[in-house]
């Protein structure tokens, strides 16, 4: 049977949401923005399932709106808030390790003539405060940062580049992508001094397709609208709603509690100790984020081992770390011997995952180690 590790990717669709979304599309199946009453209990279903992701998220429910992904929710809030500030500088501070729904829009600003300064990691992946407080600067705009690195598992400081804009008399607002982070790590975008923060629903075993993204509500009557066309999500998010993931989204986000987080936390220190046993494997580290452990088998690329693994019906990632032959841009990006970076892995746990399936993956990296064969 496939063992599956690799939850930092994506997670398998917990009961509860197949439940919710079946229910939506059947028993609920009615347009939220019509008038009758079949319309107006799917946008009271609708707002209930708002707010309980709002609560999750530890903000007010007209603070959160719908998207399609992570990706449409960091593309949205560097657009939104580099037109509220475009009068003010022309400076955005951003790191090297952002996903690349963050890095590709800051590309886009740098060929616009926006100066934009990518913070540099450290050999775990994290990135120093001092480092964001000495970057940000009087005519900074924006500030967009990570919470939890989707390949390494390192916690950015968030709260640092807050503390920094307001340090430096800066204007800049403040957004972050917590798509690994959120029900991981305990945070709310007021205790993070955040303006924007998205999430997303397949990382926290809801289907792909739907996300979110918060916006303090100060900014949010100084929003334009992401797309042009009908009412929906206030005016400022058109386009009718995906009834049947928003209530996969809020059911999956009620399946998941602190116990949910301290489990999956337990088997991953189990698998630290467990693979950095083995000679031939090297931990890049424990990571701060439960779910995530980074480990390099120096002697072969990630990309040949996570085709080897799979053969065996062992789903690991390399986290994008291996592209054609070339480390990734966050491995890149870190200050690691080349061999340690071409050999990373990405191993990634969830809720179903355990010890038994970790003693597996364990087995077969000893087995390449000490055969030096990715042959089975």
């Amino acid at each position: 049977m496939p063992i599956y590790l690799d939850h930092a990717a994506t997670t398998p669709v917990c009961p509860a949401a197949v439940q919710a979304a079946v229910e939506a599309m059947t028993e609920g199946c009615g347009n939220p923005s019509s008038v009758y009453p079949l319309g107006k209990a799917a946008a009271q279903r609708r707002e209930a399932d708002r707010a309980v992701v709002a609560g999750a998220l530890g903000c007010l429910p007209e603070e959160f709106f719908f998207t399609s992904c992570g990706t449409e929710g960091d593309n949205w809030a560097i657009s939104a808030a580099v037109e509220l500030n475009r009068r003010k500088g022309n400076h955005v501070v951003t790191t090297a390790i952002e996903h690349s729904a963050v890095l590709e829009p800051m590309k886009a600003l740098q060929a616009k003539g926006f100066e934009v300064t990518f913070l540099k990691p450290d050999k775990t992946g994290r990135i120093d405060p001092q480092a964001v407080a000495e970057a940000v600067r009087p005519d900074t705009i924006l500030v967009s940062m990570m919470l939890v690195n989707n390949e390494v598992g390192s916690l950015l400081p968030v709260r640092a580049a807050a503390d920094a804009i307001r340090a430096a008399g800066s204007p800049a607002l403040l957004h972050t992508d917590a798509v690994q982070g959120f029900l991981k790590v305990p945070f709310t975008p007021r205790e993070l001094g955040t303006d924007f923060v998205t999430i997303c629903g397949h990382k926290v075993r809801a289907p792909k397709g739907i996300g979110g993204l918060y916006i303090k509500k100060e900014l949010i009557p100084k929003i334009k609208p992401l797309l042009l066309g009908g009412g929906q999500e206030r005016g400022l998010r058109p386009g009718t709603e995906p009834t049947a993931q928003i209530a996969a989204f809020a059911a999956a986000v009620a399946a998941w509690t602190p116990g949910t987080s301290e489990a999956i936390r337990g088997v991953k220190d189990y698998a630290a100790e467990r693979l950095s046993a083995i000679d031939g494997v090297e931990l890049i580290d424990r990571g701060d984020a439960p779910h995530i452990l980074p480990i390099s088998l120096p002697a072969f690329s990630g990309q040949s081992l996570v085709e080897a693994l799979g053969s065996q019906g062992m789903y690991v990632s390399s986290g994008s770390a291996c592209h054609r032959g070339r480390p990734s841009h966050v491995f890149a990006a870190m200050p690691l011997n080349p061999k340690v970076k071409l050999g990373a892995l990405r191993v990634s746990f969830g809720p179903e995952s355990t010890r038994e399936e970790v003693d597996t993956l364990a087995g077969l990296l000893e087995h390449i180690c000490k055969n030096k064969t990715l042959l089975f």
